[in-house]
């Protein structure tokens, strides 16, 4: 397939940015990173094309460890137990990975390490002795998230080591007056610790040069690359001081881990050769990671730009084998929840396994999908969710589907009646060509990753369908000219075809359905595309429709909005 870059692959490897294993997901996390990658994987599978959807859980750093000490137990148990709640709300919400791993598997500890000492052996790698606080009273250096102390800026007490909370401002441990322990409130050391940086300057032309071959990118994504190089890539850590990590495999470095940032970019190459494991093929990974005729997509939020256009991609070039380099990093803004931003802290947004023991993945799907913030923030609101619900997802698209189909299996006997392309009135030829643009259209959007334009094409084919149906009336021509009312069902039928095709990858669990009642032959997921160019022929039994997407009443989204206020108090 060719690209936006004007380059042809074979074949396209996509990535989703690794969950941080400290919780569950949310709104905001689907918006930025999966459901987008979801969709355009889901695009593929009905081209045909070859692709791999690969993914897991971001398992190791501070946060896991305060997280698990707090409760009493240790990090495994607690990225364990995160994983099973995430990696099953993702299959219930229909985000199809071929693989979702660990980074706390032994693949990741083996494949990340041997990055590290293909770097370390060729010398790419600066060593340096810097000042980290140590606790005498637990024998071991502290992170940032360890420490607190009094804010240097505005004199609360209870600041971290990363941030004073108070007044917001960043801050870095040795700022903090009289630094204690937060475990145990213990007084604190400076000694000398040495690391292991990588010295991203010495490659920053390299990485000009390569993004500058790369104008389809998003704007923000370049615009944001050219900020670092203006201000010119510094020296990046690869190592730190804590227990629970990768362990760095050099002798007396015991206590040293890698850091989050080197080795969790790492981690999709791990999880890539763990799908080649399970697939019998233990070096398939290979065709994916290292043959050039692989496209390499990574989706993410605007908060991992910096890791995956730069410091993922400079690891890749330097290091001895010959790496796939990504060919788009389609970064989305944020999303914000009813008008302020999500705070995790305060619980302030909607999480996965909560909504899903209320509502259907589709209409969800959908809302995002049409709300995405694909080049600037955007907002989720409860009554928006259930307006695209019952207006766009029950009125334009289920209405046409379950009216065609209805009347169909009232006075047909559930069978496409008899219909030809030699018969096309000018009325029928014009809605099917419009649907085939829309279609065209819709296909052209996701090749440049505008979900919402996708989206916005598939609406107008729904429009178009329900327009043509009002106007050909069928239940009108049944009394008078059945040969006329025939045909114009089966033309209903045609723009029914092109609708599960489009609408498909953005409510799955729906379009199966019609898929399957539409007795297409071709597997959806397996080229279900070639479909659009079959017409449904005269006489194939037709499944008996169901209601897609039930309405949402207005108590039902009440409650939400209720939850909601009362978390912010207002």
């Amino acid at each position: 397939m060719q690209t936006p870059s004007g380059k042809t692959f074979v074949r396209t490897l996509v990535t989703s940015a690794l969950p941080y294993a400290n919780g569950d997901i949310h709104l905001g996390h689907l918006a930025g990173a999966y459901l987008p990658a979801d969709i355009f994987v889901r695009y593929l599978r009905l081209r045909g094309e070859p692709v791999l959807f690969i993914c897991g859980t971001d398992e190791y750093g501070v946060p896991i460890t305060l997280a698990a000490e707090k409760l009493g137990i240790t990090p495994k148990e607690l990225v364990d137990r995160n994983y099973a709640s995430i990696s099953s709300s993702f299959a219930a919400f229909g985000i199809s990975f071929d693989n979702f791993s660990q980074t706390s598997r032994p693949v990741h500890t083996e494949t990340s390490q041997e990055f590290f000492l293909d770097l370390h052996r060729r010398d790419l790698l600066v060593q340096k002795t810097t000042k980290q606080f140590f606790s005498p009273s637990q024998q071991r250096f502290l992170a940032d998230r360890y420490i607190e102390g009094t804010c240097p800026k505005c004199g609360s007490t209870g600041a971290r080591g990363d941030q004073c909370e108070a007044c917001g401002t960043s801050l870095d441990p040795t700022e903090l007056i009289e630094p204690r322990n937060v475990l145990d409130s213990s007084p604190l050391e400076l000694r000398d610790t040495t690391h292991w940086f990588l010295p991203l300057g010495r490659w920053q032309e390299r990485l000009e040069t390569w993004l500058a071959g790369h104008p389809e990118w998003k704007d923000n994504v370049r615009q944001y690359c050219r900020g670092w190089f203006a201000d010119g890539l510094d020296d990046r850590a690869v190592t730190r001081d804590l227990g629970w990590g990768v362990p760095v495999p050099l002798a007396d470095h015991e206590g040293k881990v890698f850091y989050v940032w080197f080795e969790a970019p790492i981690g999709y190459i791990s999880a890539t050769r763990e799908w080649a494991a399970a697939q019998g093929d233990a070096e398939c990974w290979r065709t994916w990671w290292q043959d050039p005729s692989t496209r390499l997509v990574h989706f993410i939020g605007k908060d991992n730009i910096f890791f995956h256009a730069l410091m993922f991609p400079a690891m890749l070039m330097v290091n001895s084998q010959d790496w796939v380099l990504p060919d788009d990093v389609p970064a989305n803004e944020f999303l914000n929840l009813e008008g302020r931003k999500l705070s995790t802290s305060r619980g302030f947004a909607v999480w996965l396994p909560e909504y899903l023991e209320t509502f259907t993945p589709d209409p969800l799907r959908y809302t995002l999908a049409r709300n995405l913030p694909e080049t600037r923030d955007m907002n989720f609101t409860w009554e928006g969710f259930q307006a695209r619900n019952n207006n766009e997802l029950g009125n334009n698209f289920g209405n046409l589907i379950n009216r065609v189909l209805t009347f169909i299996h009232k006075y047909f006997d559930g069978r496409v009646p008899q219909w030809s392309e030699a018969a096309l009135t000018d009325l029928d030829r014009q809605a099917l060509q419009d649907v085939e643009s829309d279609l065209a259209n819709w296909a052209a959007a996701l090749e440049r990753f505008s979900v919402k334009d996708a989206l916005e094409a598939a609406f107008h084919a729904g429009q178009v369908g329900n327009r043509y149906f009002d106007e050909s009336a069928p239940f009108r021509s049944r009394k008078d000219d059945l040969v006329r009312c025939e045909q114009s069902l089966g033309v209903a039928v045609q723009i029914i075809r092109h609708l599960a095709v489009m609408l498909a990858p953005v409510v799955p669990f729906a379009m199966e359905k019609v898929w399957a009642w539409l007795g297409l032959e071709t597997p959806l997921w397996r080229g279900g595309w070639a479909e659009a160019s079959r017409p449904v022929p005269a006489g194939r039994q037709l499944g008996r429709p169901e209601i897609l997407f039930p309405r949402l009443e207005d108590e039902v989204i009440a409650r939400e909005v209720e939850r909601l206020r009362k978390l912010i108090g207002d």
